[in-house]
Parts: structure tokens; C-alpha cells; sequence
């Protein structure tokens, strides 16, 4: 194979982006009938560090312009795509609301699993045309994946902007995505939900944020932890940091209604013509549900399940297999009532033999 520096670094960027890995090059290699030490060799340039290589950074820039290489400010569109399967349901219109007031204004939503918290977050952002950094959030977050924090490049320590910085300077809307799992490391982010901005000790900086920056978190608890086992992981919040969220919202799943109006959508956008199907999906899911809260059943059926098992038929051509497939997660006990009770609500389809 021979191919020009410029050509390598064009095709790697386009399957890898601009920062690759060691792993990234092999598996080009493999496709490309490369060798990899021929590869490396060509783009030392833009070596960063052991086994790491930025595509966007060259000492070329030196040895051509006769000034220091930089990685060049490359600017990013971060408003969200709006997609045409989203109902707008729950406190979807205030959320969309404050974040159109460009004010700042700390919002905490909480609500059970896969019924749209984030993707409601998100679809207020696209419609309104207003960039969103999302964050998913660990035990193991702390300031320096915030914030930020000093980066090797080319054998330099560099600063470089975290996303909640990012963020901060672009009057952007951060998403703190499962809030509820983060460590008491999370503190850090004090001064920026009193909306006063963050001194950067480390290089002596302080960042104001742009009219427009708000924050909003989304959680499965109220920040309270998790007695049931359900979200293990889950820890108590600090209740100061709690205090500085103005708002919360309690997000619920959508009412059979508006969920047979979101599976319409989605069985629309996979070419799937089966509006009676996506109605039992959503009877059965109701009937689950509202045992659950019964205290009946330690499971739910969420929205998003729901939309698995219409992606799995679109797959498979299969109802049966699908709604199997898609709660096979569930032990034994659980999934073989939920086939038995998806049986009882749709006489058009039959349990496999071996559930029989």
C-alpha cells in the first residue's frame, strides 16, 4: 500500500476522528492492507503521546509558518438534531420555558428509568436552537473531568477546558446526565449553581458565564439514594448542592395516549405499518405498570423498552421474538409473566414453544 501522509491522515480522521489511538491505526491497517509501524512512522508529526496522535497537530505548522503549533480552534455546532419520533409530554413545556428565558435557573428533574428525561432535555434544546453539553455523570467524575485540567501534548502540559468551562463560555445549556450517581466530588460545581462563575485556581483565571448558561441535572431519585435496590449506585446528595437546584420535576411515563403516539412515530420512522401492534405494546405496558405501583412486581416496562422491542421486530419480523429478546434482561419468574401476560392481551401471536 502506498499512500501520502495527507491521505492517511484524511482517511483516519474520517473513520476515527482527530484524535486516534494506537488501536484506531491497527484496525485502519487491517482494512487498508497497511503495515502499522510504516503507518506510525509517517504520522510521527502528529504524535502526542505514547500510543496517541492528534490529526489536527503538527510541528508542521513551525517548520512552514515559522510560529509555535497550535491545535487549531476548531468550532463545534453542539445544538442537538431535532428528531421528528419526539411527543412532547410531561413537564417537557416548562423545561422548554426556562431554557428560553436565557435565564439562569438551576433545574432538577427526577423520574424513573427510560421514560424521557434526557431526551426531553435535549429535543427543548433543538427546538430552540441553543447549544447543549451533556455529561454523563459516574462515581468516578471529579473536578478535573468537569472543570478541567492540564493535558501532554507534544511533551507540554497544555490547559484544557472541561465542559462545564465549555459550557460556561459558550452561555450553553449543561446537562448533568444521572446526577444521582456522582461522589461528594460533585462539590465543585458549587459556585457555578450560585451562577457566579469559577476561578480556575490552577492558571489563575476566572471565567464568568455567558447570559444563557443554566444547568440542569436529571436523576432517577431525588438525590436521596435508593432503598429499594432498583438504582444501585445511586448515593445522597449533599443537601446544599441540593438547595441550589430552584426546581425540580417529577417526570412520569407518558399516558397511553401519548406513548401510542410516540410508538406510531418510531413504527413510522422503521417502516413498520402495525398501528394494532404498537397499541397492545402500550396496553401491556400499562397493565405492568400500574402493577408495579401496586407494589405487585419489582419491574416496570418503560417507554424505552418499548421502543427496543419495535427496533427488535423491524429486525427480526417477529412479535413474539421481539418482546422476548427485548426482556430477556428480567429474571426467569418476571419475564416468562410478562410473555404470558403479552399473550393474554394480543390473541394474534403465541408463546415459543420452549416458554410453553
Amino acid at each position: 500500500m502506498v499512500m501520502s501522509i495527507d491521505n492517511i491522515v484524511s482517511s483516519l480522521a474520517d473513520l476515527y476522528g482527530t484524535e486516534v489511538v494506537a488501536a484506531d491505526i491497527r484496525a485502519w491497517c487491517s482494512m487498508n492492507s497497511g503495515n502499522y509501524q510504516t503507518v506510525t512512522k509517517k504520522i510521527e508529526q502528529y504524535k502526542v503521546g505514547r500510543g496517541k496522535w492528534n490529526l489536527t497537530y503538527t510541528e508542521k505548522l513551525e517548520k512552514t509558518y515559522n510560529a509555535p503549533a497550535v491545535v487549531p480552534n476548531i468550532e463545534q455546532n453542539l445544538i442537538p438534531q431535532k428528531d421528528d419520533t419526539f411527543i412532547n409530554f410531561g413537564p417537557f413545556n416548562d423545561i422548554k420555558t426556562i431554557i428560553q428565558t436565557n435565564l439562569f435557573y438551576p433545574t432538577f428533574i427526577t423520574g424513573l428509568s427510560g421514560n424521557g428525561k434526557t431526551f426531553g432535555v435535549e429535543q427543548a434544546c433543538a427546538q430552540l436552537r441553543r447549544e447543549l453539553i451533556r455529561v454523563n455523570i459516574t462515581i468516578e467524575t471529579d473536578e478535573d473531568d468537569l472543570v478541567g485540567g492540564f493535558r501532554l501534548i507534544d511533551g507540554n502540559t497544555v490547559w484544557h477546558n472541561g465542559p462545564v468551562i465549555e459550557a460556561l463560555e459558550r452561555g450553553a445549556i449543561l446537562l448533568l446526565d444521572e446526577i444521582d450517581l456522582a461522589s461528594n466530588k460533585i462539590l465543585c460545581l458549587q459556585p457555578i449553581l450560585e451562577g457566579k462563575g469559577i476561578f480556575l485556581k490552577k492558571i489563575g483565571r476566572f471565567v464568568h458565564p455567558v447570559p444563557g448558561f443554566n444547568v440542569i441535572a436529571t436523576a432517577n431519585t431525588k438525590g436521596k439514594g435508593s432503598e429499594d435496590g432498583r438504582f444501585i449506585g445511586t448515593n445522597i446528595l449533599n443537601e446544599a448542592f441540593l438547595e441550589r437546584f430552584p426546581v425540580t420535576f417529577e417526570q412520569n411515563y407518558p399516558s397511553p395516549s401519548v406513548e401510542t403516539k410516540i410508538l406510531g412515530k418510531v413504527a413510522s420512522s422503521l417502516k413498520i405499518d402495525d398501528k394494532d401492534f404498537c397499541k397492545r405494546l402500550v396496553d401491556w405496558g400499562d397493565i405492568i405498570r400500574k402493577t408495579f405501583y401496586d407494589g405487585g412486581i419489582d419491574e416496570i416496562i418503560s417507554t424505552r423498552r418499548l421502543v427496543h422491542i419495535l427496533c427488535a421486530y423491524s429486525i427480526f419480523g417477529d412479535k413474539m421474538k421481539a418482546i422476548q429478546v427485548c426482556v430477556n434482561r428480567f429474571d426467569d419468574e418476571t419475564k416468562q409473566a410478562f410473555l404470558e401476560l403479552y399473550d393474554k392481551v394480543d390473541a394474534t401471536v403465541q408463546l415459543p414453544v420452549d416458554q410453553e
